[in-house]
């Protein structure tokens, strides 16, 4: 299993709405950056993930499972952009911040640290550990 993290914007698409899918989850679409299509290339039905609210919240909050491998994203007719689809697992008991990731030198290395601005990127095993911990869960 390998493990993930997925920006959102919690007006576009917040932890909220991604519960209220349920067991069968939902496409995590609308992504137009060739990394990030990448990353979610290589994952596989089982992989996790943290769910990331960005702008004003900046945290954490809970974390996901991917429900359905890579397939052409819905959204557009655009063969080059392929997405995931996603289902809430659990809520972190405390949301883990920005600030507290960057402060934290266990996490130095995280890619959320040294690339704030994509929206789905990987977390190493001891990252995924050290932030459940702190999320408490």
């Amino acid at each position: 299993m390998r493990y993930w993290l997925f920006k959102s914007e919690p007006s576009t698409w917040s932890w909220e709405d991604q519960v209220a899918k349920g067991a069968a989850g939902e496409e995590w679409d609308g992504v137009r950056n060739y990394q990030a299509r990448n990353f979610m290339r290589e994952m596989a039905v089982g992989d996790r993930g943290f769910f990331y609210h960005s702008q004003k919240a900046r945290e954490i909050v809970g974390i996901v499972e991917v429900c359905a491998a890579a397939h052409p994203d819905s959204t557009t007719d655009d063969d080059r952009w392929d997405c995931v689809d996603i289902r809430a697992v659990e809520p972190l008991k405390r949301p883990v911040s920005l600030d507290a990731i960057k402060s934290d030198p266990v996490l130095a290395d995280m890619v959320l640290v040294k690339n704030s601005r994509l929206s789905v990127q990987p977390v190493s095993d001891a990252e995924w550990r050290h932030i459940c911990g702190l999320g408490g869960v």
